[in-house]
């Protein structure tokens, strides 16, 4: 599990191959430029600095992916305002000739300018050096070495925030899971003829700050790589939360196309009764080749593992589904089902869905009914099974199961 960052904040920028071949012609093109032996840049990390591009004249020990003590060299003394950026002598420098690496080097002139980012963050350092005095350096030299750091500035930025962010992501959901989350809530599926509950379906919630809908947590999670991660880990703690529940009641779990055909969803659904378990096929992302998931679900359904198929009706792609995978259970998606005790186009669709089902042995839930009156108009039509905040709000496992209780001590069917 991806769920530790060991070292995070010691990892260089991954630079991208275009951007790594720009920045070296404008190291060449600066080191021919001013006549220097060296030309590089450098990214800050904590107390370090790594090389992201070199320019040699000759055989260097520096090259990209070099480590080195930002206490070394120039660069957090020039950051810092304790050395001038432009420096044609360092013999006129009284704080470079107290350095050691100006003789070990060694260094004669200097050239060195920040780069900063647009939210103000230095990146780092463009900077040139001679091994020997270069007295002819001057100011329009420098005014060239900033125009060059802030053209890098502009390449880096996007990419630069967008790796910063993903980062913050994955510490907010590593803290996230060491946390406890996401914890498992389950909502209730009852038939409709006599609502009796039939199953329930588990549901994520995260309680870390900042608060968010589990929605955004999973695809944040999908966005740094950690999707099939979070989903499988989801499905472990229902299944195992999922065992103090009735054995008559059905499992339905959350899965992407892309976490079904991973390696390690069979053994995420392992160790309970798989007749029990529902697939609900969710979708971030569309389909377009069905054979992959259709040999997943096979050894699946050879166990009893049941199918449905999410937010029917929500868009077209929900349709094909349906048709390529032949689900057991098709889930009316919550904007269907909104107010449709007054919507005759609401009606006709589901009426016609329902037809559908019962043609081809199909079992239509439908999702989010919160009304009387939709509750009614649904088993009207013909919908066997239902859920929603009408019927019973999400709850954890213990709950539900006092719930259970409450309803057979006063004689409810269960």
């Amino acid at each position: 599990m991806p769920w530790h960052l060991s070292g995070q904040s010691a990892v260089a920028t991954d630079i991208p191959p275009h951007m790594a071949e720009a920045m070296e012609r404008v190291l060449v093109a600066s080191r021919l430029h001013l006549g220097m032996d060296l030309a590089f840049i450098t990214e800050f990390l904590g107390k370090d600095r790594i090389f992201q591009g070199v320019s040699s004249a000759e055989a260097s020990p520096l090259r990209p992916g070099t480590v080195m003590p930002l206490a070394v060299g120039y660069c957090a003394h020039v950051i810092a305002g304790r050395l001038p950026e432009l420096i044609p002598d360092t013999a006129l420098v009284p704080l470079c000739q107290a350095l050691p690496e100006t003789k070990s080097f060694p260094i004669g002139a200097h050239l060195s300018v920040p780069i900063r980012l647009r939210d103000g963050r230095v990146f780092g350092t463009f900077c040139c050096l001679s091994h020997t005095p270069k007295p002819s350096l001057n100011a329009q030299d420098l005014e060239l070495m900033r125009t060059f750091a802030s053209l890098t500035a502009s390449g880096l930025d996007s990419h630069v925030l967008s790796v910063h962010k993903r980062d913050a992501q994955a510490r907010e959901l590593q803290a996230a899971v060491e946390a406890g989350d996401p914890r498992i809530v389950f909502q209730p599926i009852v038939r409709t003829s006599d609502l009796s509950i039939v199953g329930v379906e588990a549901l994520s919630r995260f309680w870390t700050e900042p608060r968010r809908g589990p929605d955004v947590w999973f695809e944040a999670a999908s966005i740094i790589g950690w999707g099939t991660d979070l989903e499988l880990l989801a499905v472990r703690k229902a299944l195992q939360a999922a065992s103090k529940l009735p054995d008559h009641l059905s499992v339905s779990v959350n899965l992407s196309p892309d976490t079904l055909t991973s390696a390690d969803a069979t053994d995420a659904l392992a160790g309970f009764d798989p007749r029990r378990i529902v697939i609900e096929l969710t979708e971030h992302v569309p389909i377009s080749d069905y054979g992959p998931i259709i040999r997943a679900l096979h050894p699946l359904r050879k166990r009893g593992i049941r199918i449905a198929i999410d937010d029917a009706g929500a868009g077209h792609s929900s349709l094909r589904h349906v048709l390529a995978l032949k689900p057991d259970i098709i889930k009316l998606d919550t904007s269907m089902i909104r107010a449709i005790n007054g919507d005759r186009m609401r009606k006709a669709m589901v009426m016609a869905l329902a037809e559908f089902a019962q043609q081809t042995r199909i079992r239509v839930v439908a999702e989010g009914v919160e009304t009387q009156a939709e509750f009614e108009t649904l088993r009207k039509l013909n919908i066997t099974h239902a859920q929603g905040y009408y019927f019973a709000v999400p709850q954890d496992a213990q709950h539900l199961q006092m719930s259970l209780a409450q309803k057979l001590r006063r004689g409810a069917p269960s």
